[in-house]
């Protein structure tokens, strides 16, 4: 594959504070150098059984995880944990799922998680995740913004515009979902 033809997705964090949990995402997708939409949605509520969600890298290969951890989170009652093994698993051995390109940034109300195809269920220390191409910027910006009066959202949200602030893959079209 050339340069030209790899794909840039995103900046995803998800933020656990004072009981609120909140991931954020922005809405660029980019292939080499070029801009191909500003507007994606990343980021993604699973109502029923309310987990949210973020993630980065191929988008369609994105949602098809999305849906495998929404039949995941079906099959083992709602337990998060579960899930997200059981589905790092299937991604790691499938055949057909190993091929996929995403990580996923994914949290309920007690636990949160960064998902990748290698296998790997990644709980954070410090109640912050990020992911994606400004996924260190986001990440540093967040760190700094745990310790002021702002809220889970407010940090998430600014944590997005500093990246897009440094990373040429991301943008300040901000989508967010809060439990």
């Amino acid at each position: 594959m050339s340069e030209n033809n790899i794909w840039h997705g995103t900046t995803i964090v998800l933020i656990r504070k004072d009981n609120d949990v909140v991931v954020a995402g922005d809405g660029q997708v980019s292939m080499g150098n070029t801009i191909i939409k500003k507007t994606a949605t990343k980021v993604r509520k699973i109502e029923k059984r309310n987990v949210i969600a973020g993630f980065a890298g191929s988008t369609a290969d994105a949602l098809t995880l999305f849906e495998r951890l929404e039949a995941k989170l079906e099959k083992h009652a709602g337990n998060l944990t579960r899930a997200a093994v059981e589905l790092a698993k299937d991604w790691r051995t499938d055949k057909y799922l190993r091929r996929l390109e995403a990580l996923m940034a994914i949290g309920d109300k007690e636990k949160s998680f960064i998902i990748s195809g290698t296998g790997d269920v990644l709980e954070p220390e410090d109640n912050i995740i990020a992911i994606g191409s400004g996924g260190n910027f986001a990440l540093a910006a967040a760190r700094v913004l745990m310790d002021t009066k702002l809220s889970a959202e407010e940090i998430a949200k600014k944590s997005i515009e500093v990246a897009s602030e440094i990373c040429v893959f991301t943008n300040n079209n901000i989508k967010i979902e809060k439990i």
